[in-house]
């Protein structure tokens, strides 16, 4: 079989450690030697100079978890790195299993039988890990005001009856009332905003409960966490806006799509990218954010229009 990387190597990534095989073929002669380093940033490096100095220029590793980032990210700009689905690897035939991992990596990197996976370039790699911390907030925050739902109910106070949002401007007030020690549902219902103001009398039905001093410590401790969450979402909204300033035009455009807000649109540009090009057809796209049977109607350079399974992206949107 021809050799197409004379010097290569094999990386087996794990948390704590990473086994490394130098192949070099010369002469018709191969020559393996193996090594295990940690996973600190020294050992890295000094796992790179090692390969700097036996010529080496390619790379291949498997992309496990989180753990091969920091590797990638110390080693990418003084090598070529094949970054592989480990799942097409194991696709390949011919594979022992005593052969180790780190020596099979190796082997068909330097027989060209590994084609490397799509890897985001590092501003959306950047938008990508903002938008998810971002969603785990958000999702958080609706845990915490399920909490507080379950609460009010166990003290019979059935303010989400009455109240589609308990977080709104009316929500927010009665709940700091609540904890502020007002019990007198005539008060609480008076502090209805909005086109709540026509439904103070069921209000003060809703709000005819027993509310225990440990149902209002948990509370105001609920609110002020929600707070907290609050703040930091706002924090990633900013920083989102400011690294996607630049497509604000396409932001707009995509904005006009029912069904879509900002927020939607600012995660699918931090998971497929702004360079639709990467994706043969929409199916592709699909696969690569977890969306099945969609078709696109965003009008995106490079987007394919349509796949064949039929059914509606917007409304695939996870």
């Amino acid at each position: 079989m021809e050799v197409v990387y004379p010097r290569c190597s094999g990386l087996d990534v794990h948390k704590r450690f990473v086994v490394a095989c130098l192949s070099i073929v010369e002469n018709g002669q191969r020559h393996k030697e193996l090594r295990q380093v940690g996973t600190m940033t020294s050992d890295i490096l000094a796992l790179k100079g090692w390969l700097q100095a036996s010529g080496c220029h390619q790379i291949a590793m498997e992309s496990t978890g989180v753990f091969w980032k920091p590797l990638y990210h110390l080693l990418e700009d003084s090598f070529e790195i094949v970054l592989v689905n480990a799942q097409h690897m194991k696709a390949v035939p011919g594979r022992k299993t005593d052969v180790k991992d780190a020596e099979w990596i190796a082997d068909l990197l330097q027989h060209g039988l590994l084609k490397a996976s799509f890897l985001p370039s590092s501003e959306q790699q950047a938008v990508r890990d903002l938008t998810r911390t971002r969603m785990r907030l958000l999702q958080e925050r609706t845990r915490l005001i399920n909490r507080i739902q379950k609460v009010l109910e166990d003290a019979n106070l059935k303010l989400a009856s009455v109240v589609s949002d308990v977080m709104g401007v009316t929500g927010q007030a009665i709940l700091q009332a609540l904890v502020a020690g007002q019990e007198n549902p005539e008060c609480l219902a008076h502090l209805a905003r909005g086109s709540l103001v026509k439904k103070e009398d069921q209000l003060q039905a809703a709000l005819q409960g027993k509310l225990a001093p440990h149902h209002r410590m948990q509370l105001e401790e609920l609110l002020q966490l929600i707070a907290t969450l609050d703040h930091s979402i706002a924090r990633f909204d900013r920083e989102v806006a400011e690294r996607l300033h630049q497509f604000d035009a396409l932001i707009e455009r995509m904005d006009a799509v029912t069904g879509l807000s900002r927020r939607s649109i600012e995660v699918l540009l931090g998971e497929l990218g702004w360079d639709m090009s990467h994706f043969p057809d929409a199916a592709h796209a699909a696969s690569w954010v977890g969306i099945v049977r969609c078709i696109t109607h965003l009008s995106i350079p490079g987007a394919a229009r349509r796949n064949s399974k039929g059914g509606s992206w917007v409304n695939c949107l996870p």
